[in-house]
């Protein structure tokens, strides 16, 4: 119940800061990568993948619930250990998302120049667009290596020795403006909340996925069977069923509004 509490005013908080924001950052914008995709633009599919991988072991969960009931140790422990994978591959999914968002480069404009910069807690990449005039001007107190980047950035197809041979006028007028999608820095509050949010609802999936292993082996060395009943595993799926429930209104909170 505490924790319940606990996201509750963590996303209420959230909510309140969100719509006082005159801007906020454009989630189809800002969660658009997936592993292995290039620069395709896929809003909300990586996000998605996460999500059905939660409910999907959520289910499994209930299976071995189910079993629990019949008395199926076989039962409990084939959907206990498939819970289990569903939990790490979760994981996992969001390691690569934050590793993208603190590691990925776009660019912003700083004051008169542009910089490239990731998501972290106090930088945020994701505010308005520059207009064409802006972003000129601010090239030209651009340094050398950030042209290079958003040169490459532009054009993969160029070679990273023909971009370095090239001097700062001449990456200035290969570089065009309209495709360049330069924004201002966004409210830092997004990437507190993000990564504040997620983590901690990240560590209670960790927590989760502990728990069932702690329950898998007390299976495998028939705790449960010499019981006679397989509570403690009704338990741990309530908890990470509840687990399930909070991400839901967390990807409402971020990936949705």
């Amino acid at each position: 119940m505490s924790d319940a509490f606990t996201f509750g005013a963590f996303l209420i908080s959230y909510g309140s800061i969100r719509f006082s924001q005159n801007f906020w950052p454009d989630p189809n914008v800002v969660f658009n990568a997936f592993p292995g995709a290039g620069h395709a633009n896929l809003p909300l599919a990586f996000v998605s993948v996460m999500t059905f991988i939660l409910i999907i072991s959520s289910v499994t969960m209930v299976l071995a619930v189910h079993a629990g009931h019949k008395g199926d140790k076989q039962g409990v422990i084939k959907w206990m250990i498939w819970t289990i994978i569903g939990g790490l591959a979760f994981l996992g999914c969001q390691a690569w998302e934050w590793h993208h968002l603190i590691t990925g480069e776009h660019a912003v404009l700083v004051d008169g120049k542009i910089e490239m910069i990731g998501q972290n807690m106090r930088g945020n990449p994701w505010g308005a667009v520059v207009n064409g005039p802006e972003v000129t001007a601010a090239l030209t107190n651009t340094s050398h290596e950030t042209l290079m980047s958003l040169m490459h950035s532009a054009n993969a197809s160029v070679s990273h020795e023909k971009i370095a041979a090239m001097s700062d006028a001449e990456l200035r007028a290969a570089l065009s403006t309209a495709e360049l999608h330069v924004r201002e820095k966004g409210p830092v509050a997004f990437g507190g909340y993000f990564y504040g949010i997620t983590g901690f609802h990240g560590f209670h999936v960790f927590s989760g996925v502990i728990i069932n292993i702690v329950m898998l082996i007390m299976t495998q060395k028939n705790v449960f069977q010499n019981k006679g009943h397989y509570l403690m595993i009704e338990k741990a799926g309530l908890y990470w069923h509840f687990v399930d429930l909070v991400w839901v209104f967390v990807f409402l909170c971020f990936y949705l509004i």
